[in-house]
């Protein structure tokens, strides 16, 4: 997770590293001394952050009042080592949807699945409070507008009022006969995935999300019907024919509305292999065949980070480092026994906030009690981290986690100013030392919203290239694989703009002199945490010497550097729930 800085949902704040900040930009203010941050009032309590806050910090402005929300229970261990088994009623879904959004040509229903059944559960249990769910063509017109994906981008008190900030994928859905809740619902390369889980209890006052079993399974379901559906977003035909089996795969995946298997890609289209039987009585369900071939353990370990910079003296940076271990076991038995261990270097930040995958036999409650979520929570593991486990038949993730690292991987600056008809343009940007200096790839990307295509430009650069895309609205800053010597790099420049027309981009945030840097880049073999595996130390008890890999990697996502020369959306939240 994230320390000293300010952002976007789950980042965290902090005092400054013992080396400072040193400001990149001319002009710009040194940040306080940590003595002042110190002693600083803590904000009032507010909404925490989704993977969970850490420290308070000061805030130039305080947060709207909130009424006191009643204190949540820490879940029990077992939810997350290993989920319970399935009950009668438990974890069932009252429908899902696949949907199409098109800017141009609106939206579509590609699949949808009603479970009658469930419904009627859901009439007794709701009672009065029961919204029905309407049809397809109408829930996908609420849907979009709640999603703001309509044309319509006027201001809605109920959907787009400050009060209420969405950390989860968790919505409510207004339809004819009331609010639709919880709608689970997401949008990934222009598909919208959504379901509607079964909530066992009235929902006026709505339960806290925890309680609702069907969340979890149903969001699982969704990412496996992703899964399935993606590599062939490419080839129109080839997604329909694997929509028009995804009737057949749900009677498997989901019968009567229940999750039983969310891994899509590993079913069968016909009927041959429902209700299959494992030969052996050890074989668990979710080893749906038995691996025959030399054995080999595949694993890989992904680290994300989110950055927020403004390099201002009144508004704090933010990160966030989240990983997942993705491990492919091919090894034969019926139940074959796996331990796989994740090491830290000395000087490495310990892992946050570990959800675990159900095929985990066991795991050390130490592991689960660090968490960022509750700031005066002082347990820290620092590790090994060992997770013995019976593998699936296919690829999975063995398991999640947060980490709080002491800085970002590259700083920077960005000033953006008007003189006249032209923007003047200055970045600057700096490796830290402790990031290893290769990357598969690294560019800065500049867009210029709300204004016409660029006409004339003039610039510098200390290193890299500079690119202007084909609609001249974006520049494309290509770092390369690796930065100069002194780590550091600067782009100045001038962009003068023709006449606005409709094809350009629009953004209601970025008006004005509001706008940004994003990064993108990819570091092979390192991560921000030090996390790595030990191929020494996987142990199998199968027959065998399994050949092991191991592989990480470092990437950004959502990572901005704000002009600091204009206003920044900055939105703080509140380390406590």
């Amino acid at each position: 997770m994230a320390r000293r800085a300010g952002g976007e949902g789950g980042f965290l704040s902090g005092p400054p590293p013992p080396h400072g900040r040193l400001p990149l930009c001319p002009g710009a203010p040194a940040p306080p001394p940590p003595a002042a941050a110190a002693s600083a009032p803590p904000p009032p309590a507010g909404n925490g952050p989704a993977p969970g806050g850490h420290r308070r910090t000061q805030i130039p402005a305080p947060p709207r009042p909130r009424p006191p929300s009643p204190a949540r229970p820490r879940p029990p261990l077992v939810a997350r080592s290993r989920p319970p088994p399935l009950l009668p009623g438990a974890m069932a879904l009252r429908a899902l949807w696949v949907l199409r959004h098109d800017p141009r040509a609106g939206g579509a229903v590609l699949f949808s699945r009603r479970y009658p059944t469930v419904e009627t559960r859901a009439e007794a249990f709701n009672g009065s409070t029961h919204v029905a769910i309407p049809s397809d063509s109408d829930f996908l017109k609420a849907l979009l507008f709640e999603l703001r994906l309509t044309d319509d981008q006027s201001f809605v008190e109920h959907r787009d009022t400050c009060t209420r900030i969405d950390h989860s994928s968790v919505r409510s859905v207004r339809v004819e006969g009331g609010d639709l809740w919880p709608v689970v619902a997401f949008q990934k390369s222009g598909l919208i995935y959504a379901c509607l889980p079964l909530v066992e209890e009235t929902l006026e006052p709505r339960p806290p999300l925890l309680t609702i079993s069907g969340l979890s399974q149903g969001l699982a379901l969704l990412f496996g019907i992703l899964d399935y559906i993606s590599p062939s977003r490419k080839n129109e035909a080839e997604m329909s024919a694997k929509i028009g089996q995804l009737r057949n795969l749900l009677i498997q995946a989901c019968p009567l509305g229940t999750p039983l298997n969310t891994n899509i890609s590993s079913l069968n289209s016909s009927f041959d292999d429902i209700q299959v039987i494992p030969t052996d009585e050890k074989q668990p369900v979710w080893r749906s065949n038995t691996y025959k071939g030399k054995p080999q353990v595949n694993v890989c370990i992904t680290e994300k980070v989110k950055c927020m910079q403004y390099d201002k003296r009144d508004v704090v940076d933010m990160w966030q480092v989240y990983g997942v271990v993705n491990c492919k076991c091919d090894i034969e038995g019926a139940a074959p026994n796996v331990t796989l261990t994740l090491n830290l270097p000395t000087n490495g930040s310990p892992l946050q906030d570990i959800l675990v995958h159900h095929c985990v036999t066991s795991i050390d409650p130490a592991m689960l009690m660090s968490s960022s979520v509750d700031p005066l929570d002082d347990s820290v593991y620092s590790g090994p981290y060992k997770f013995p486990f019976i593998p699936p038949s296919d690829s999975f993730n063995l398991c999640y986690y947060t980490s709080q690292v002491p800085v970002p991987p590259i700083l920077g600056c960005y000033q953006l100013i008007e003189e006249g008809s032209q923007l003047k343009l200055t970045i600057n940007l700096k490796l830290h030392e402790s990031i290893k200096n290769s990357f598969e790839y690294c560019e800065a990307r500049i867009p210029f919203f709300n204004r016409g295509p660029i006409a004339h430009l003039e610039y510098k650069v200390s290193y890299g290239q500079l690119d202007l895309s084909r609609e001249k609205s974006l520049l494309v800053w290509v770092i390369g694989q690796k930065f100069p010597k002194s780590s550091e790099v600067s782009l100045t420049g001038t962009v003068t703009f023709g006449a606005a027309g409709e094809e350009h981009p629009t953004d209601y945030v970025c008006t004005g002199n509001t706008a940004y840097v994003k990064m993108y880049f990819r570091i092979p073999d390192f991560t921000l945490t030090g996390c790595y595996v030990d191929q020494h130390s996987v142990q199998i008890f199968a027959p065998g010497k399994p050949k092991i890999t191991a592989s990480r990697e470092l990437i950004s996502s959502d990572y901005y550097i704000w002009n600091s020369e204009a206003s920044a959306p900055i939105m703080y939240k509140s380390l406590y729930y």
